[in-house]
C-alpha cells in the first residue's frame, strides 16, 4: 500500500515553526491546536477559491472573481480594530469577567490603544 499525503497538510516550514514554539517557548498546546486548525481551514478556503476562479460552472471570470472576494470576506473577516478590541477589553475589566491572565491581556490591549493616541 502506498502512502498518500492528505491534501490539507501543513507545509514543512509551518510544522517546523510549531515544533520550535512547542519545544523552545513551551507554547500552550491549545494555542498550537488552534493555529493548526486555522492553517488547515485557510488551506481549504484557498483551494476552494482557486477552484472557483477556474471552474466555468461558477459563471463568467468577473462573476468568479466576485464570488472569491465574497468567500474571503465572509470566511476570513478582518479582525476588529485596536480601538474596538480596547473597548471590549475595557468592558471585560469593568464587569470583572476575566481571570488574572485574561485581565492582564485586556489591560495590555487598552495600553496599546492608548499609546496610539496623540498627546
Amino acid at each position: 500500500m502506498t502512502e498518500q499525503q492528505h491534501p490539507v497538510t501543513p507545509p514543512l516550514e509551518l510544522l517546523k515553526k510549531w515544533e520550535d514554539q512547542w519545544f523552545d517557548e513551551e507554547e500552550h498546546p491549545d494555542i498550537l491546536l488552534i493555529q493548526a486548525f486555522q492553517a488547515g481551514a485557510d488551506q481549504e478556503l484557498e483551494a476552494c477559491c482557486a477552484l472557483a476562479l477556474v471552474d466555468p460552472c461558477c459563471g463568467t471570470k468577473f462573476q468568479r472573481s466576485i464570488l472569491v472576494r465574497k468567500l474571503r470576506e465572509q470566511r476570513r473577516p478582518n479582525p476588529p480594530s485596536l480601538k474596538k478590541q480596547a473597548l471590549i477589553a475595557l468592558h471585560a475589566v469593568a464587569v470583572g469577567a476575566n481571570d488574572m491572565r485574561e485581565q492582564y491581556q485586556d489591560l495590555n490591549t487598552i495600553r496599546r490603544a492608548l499609546e496610539q493616541l496623540n498627546d
